[in-house]
């Protein structure tokens, strides 16, 4: 019987064994990141924000807070945006005067001086040429369009400063996406867009408190002011709807919009002086009203008072008339009436005596006698 030899395995010297334990921990590196590459894209979605799957460029889906689960890139990319509770802010700077027409301004260049007071209306009036030079100071020449930045035309020819600030919310994920890098500039132009359509359709009154006198006479300028924010976020709004029925909407939708008007610096010492002299001429008004008020009501008392007397005077002489007339219309009746024959008689025989004690000297002359005559002579 034969028995089998075995023969010892070699063992490996330590380069070998240094070059197999590289690459066993290559291996597992490898593992490790092919795990990681694996669940990239498995994550938790925040409860504000929404996810939107894109499979090499294409729109998949989209999905609120919650666990997501997606392939790995570059199969899938996951674009995290805000949610549809979520309000977002926008500040409008296109709105804002250019700094270099700032500098250039009147009421900059020379607050040292006397500002000078400026009619409203007129852009060109409040220290620009028509070359977009300040007139009477050596300032830099401005175009048209930078002198006449942060400016807005009213329906009435006037001219405010406004400045606005949009809050939006993200209605459709996929339009936000694909229009995001443009969504600052594209919001920009159409809110700017927005306030000139309803700045124009308005007057200065209904924009501004410019006539705060008017407000006690016309309650509809008060109301026009509260209904400026809202038709200006239904102007933005109806400006984004064209731009999603042209297919190139911003998937956004207007929350709210808060707008602030100011006059510019160059008119705001002309429109104070205007104002002064309107309140000034009202209290002029109201005094000479309440003057003229009291002068009313004293020939007023002094007219009834005239009357009074009057129909005093008047009752008292009627009454007097009546009381010396009483006799007279006592006897009317029966003479009238014939009922007593006697009577004129008798009221004769009580009265001359009266009449006859008052006198110095009776003659009494016969009536029936036409022999006697009595010349008056010189009482001696």
């Amino acid at each position: 019987m034969s028995t089998a030899v075995e023969t010892p395995t070699p063992s490996l010297g330590p380069g070998a064994q240094a070059v197999r334990l590289a690459f066993w921990f290559v291996v597992a590196i490898a593992l490790l990141a092919a795990g990681v590459w694996a669940t990239s894209n498995i994550r938790r979605i925040p409860a504000d924000s929404r996810a939107v799957v894109m499979r090499f460029g294409a729109f998949v889906r989209t999905q609120d807070a919650g666990l997501l689960v997606a392939w790995p890139q570059p199969f899938e990319t996951v674009l995290l945006i805000p949610g549809s509770a979520r309000v977002l802010e926008e500040r409008i700077s296109s709105l804002d005067r250019d700094p270099r027409a700032r500098a250039a301004d009147p009421a900059a260049t020379t607050e040292s001086s006397q500002t000078q007071q400026l009619p409203l209306g007129d852009v060109s009036s409040w220290g620009f040429q028509s070359d977009g030079s300040t007139p009477g100071n050596a300032g830099p020449t401005l175009s048209d369009a930078l002198a006449g930045s942060g400016y807005t035309l009213t329906g009435d020819n006037g001219v405010v400063q406004l400045s606005a600030t949009l809050y939006y919310r993200v209605v459709d994920p996929y339009s936000y996406v694909l229009q995001k890098e443009r969504l600052d500039s594209a919001l920009q132009r159409v809110v700017a867009a927005a306030v000139v359509e309803v700045t124009a359709s308005r007057d200065l009154d209904s924009i501004l408190v410019a006539r705060p006198e008017l407000l006690s006479t016309d309650q509809q300028m008060a109301v026009k002011r509260e209904q400026l924010r809202g038709e200006m976020a239904q102007a933005v709004q109806r400006h984004l709807n064209a731009l999603a029925a042209a297919h190139a909407g911003l998937g956004i939708d207007v929350a709210r919009m808060d707008v602030q008007a100011q006059f510019p610096a160059a008119a705001v010492d002309a429109f104070n002086s205007v104002l002064t002299s309107l309140q000034t001429a009202d209290r002029n008004i109201a005094d000479a009203r309440t003057e003229a008020e009291n002068i009313r009501q004293g020939a007023q008392q002094s007219a009834d008072q005239i009357l009074q007397s009057a129909q005093a005077s008047a009752t008292e002489r009627v009454a007097t008339a009546q009381a010396e007339t009483t006799t007279i219309l006592q006897l009317e009746t029966p003479l009238d009436a014939n009922s007593d024959p006697g009577l004129l008689a008798r009221a004769y025989r009580d009265r001359i005596q009266q009449i006859l004690s008052k006198a110095g000297r009776v003659t009494t002359i016969d009536p029936h006698d036409a022999s006697s005559l009595v010349l008056p002579g010189k009482i001696q």
